[in-house]
């Protein structure tokens, strides 16, 4: 007997409910693919952020400077430290860290200073992609300076503007200087945005009367390299430095990230158990509407498991064809998502636990990404169609005929 024949002939013998459970089938289907694809996509796009804008993989501190950031809790040996990193293959750069008051014109706000070596600091940020007007740092230039979105706006100030920078230097003397305003920074990260101002690390040595050493060492692993395993080797090379990495340092993102991947799953059975019901139902109304059929087919000698098998297989033609159409039909969806992406508008810029959020969401599709989308699909299918199932398989002749 060709199981799968009889059970095709079934499914389209109530062909507008069947029809209608292949299309809510293939509905969540779709929707569910492009969730996981958009919000797999903002979640790597935050994560990046994190890792490209400025935390990196990894950051080496003075053993104090966390607790206390110190003017004074430097790391002496940065540059050889920031050398023998790169003879194993990752990216380094120092920092110099320090705070003080800024003004221009008539508006004045607290301030973080930020030395960078540009050349190294571009191996290991992508800070310097994110000017929004004006330009970048430059060794032709020393007085000039980059500046946060939110800074400026607080300052009233644009580009090319004077900016006065207050502080105590090193050696316990007043530093001060004035600089030009030599770009703006687009949204990049609260605290960056609203105190972050950028120099060269030779103009932050010279206004702070700092020779040497650096407060701060900003690490890239080597892709080959997961992250814990180059947490290890960097502690090793730097054991009496603090070394952490993103997640240490940024743990309520790492955990929100984390929890975020978490809900995915959850909103997949949220969604697939609604489906779920509908095929239940679906299922039993065509069990019960052939309960006399079922009889007659059991006193001609079927088994239960011949029963069990034509249920089954009836459940799983429309599930495989509503898997087939949703595929396709989330092609287009997937394309415009990677391609296009979604414009959230005012949201761009708004910031939460620190990150800026980006103007435009963009998707990521890979097999791992959809593949709970089906799995979880396919468990509640045959969980569902179980009962009908089991119902139709034990159905005894004689209560059958009786069956009103």
């Amino acid at each position: 007997m060709n199981v799968f024949k009889m059970a095709w002939r079934n499914v389209w013998r109530n062909t507008r409910r069947s029809l209608v459970t292949i299309g809510a089938i293939t509905f969540a289907l779709c929707l569910m693919v492009l969730y996981a694809d958009i919000i797999e996509g903002h979640l790597r796009a935050l994560e990046a952020d994190v890792v490209n804008m400025e935390v990196g993989d990894i950051q080496i501190f003075a053993p104090s400077y966390r607790e206390d950031p110190s003017l004074y809790a430097i790391i002496k040996e940065s540059d050889q430290l920031a050398n023998q990193l790169q003879n194993l293959g990752y990216r380094a750069s120092p920092r110099l860290l320090g705070g003080g008051l800024s003004a221009s014109g008539e508006f004045s706000a607290g301030v973080t200073l930020r030395g960078i070596d540009i050349q190294r600091d571009k191996t290991v940020t992508l800070v310097h992609e994110r000017v929004e007007h004006g330009q970048w740092l430059n060794a032709s230039n020393p007085q000039g300076v980059v500046i946060g979105k939110k800074l400026a706006q607080t300052l009233n100030a644009k580009v090319g503007a004077e900016l006065i920078l207050l502080s105590q230097a090193a050696d316990g003397s007043m530093a001060n200087d004035l600089y030009s305003i030599r770009g703006i920074l687009e949204n990049v990260g609260d605290a960056t945005d609203r105190t972050g101002v950028f120099m060269l690390a030779s103009t932050y040595r010279e206004l702070m009367s700092f020779p040497e050493g650096a407060h701060q060492l900003i690490v890239r692993r080597p892709e080959a390299i997961q992250l814990p395993a180059a947490l290890d080797a960097v502690s090793a090379l730097a054991p009496t430095l603090d070394v952490k990495s993103w997640p240490q340092l940024m743990p309520t993102v790492a955990s929100m990230l984390e929890m975020a991947e978490g809900m995915i799953g959850v909103i997949f059975t949220i969604m697939y158990l609604a489906i779920g019901i509908l095929l239940l139902n679906a299922m039993l109304m065509a069990v019960f509407e052939r309960i006399r059929e079922f009889g007659v087919f059991k006193a001609l000698g079927a088994g239960p498991t011949l029963v069990f098998s034509l249920i089954f297989v009836e459940a799983m033609i429309q599930m495989s064809i509503a898997i087939a159409l949703g595929t396709v039909l989330s092609i287009p969806g997937i394309w415009y998502l990677s391609t296009i992406g979604i414009n959230v508008g005012a949201l761009g810029g708004a910031s939460m636990m620190g990150l800026a959020f980006r103007s435009i969401l963009y998707g990521i599709y890979s097999p791992e990404i959809v593949a709970p989308a089906y799995k979880i699909l396919i468990v509640i299918v045959v969980l569902s169609v179980l009962y009908p199932a089991l119902k139709a398989a034990w159905i005894k002749p004689v209560d059958s005929m009786r069956h009103q």
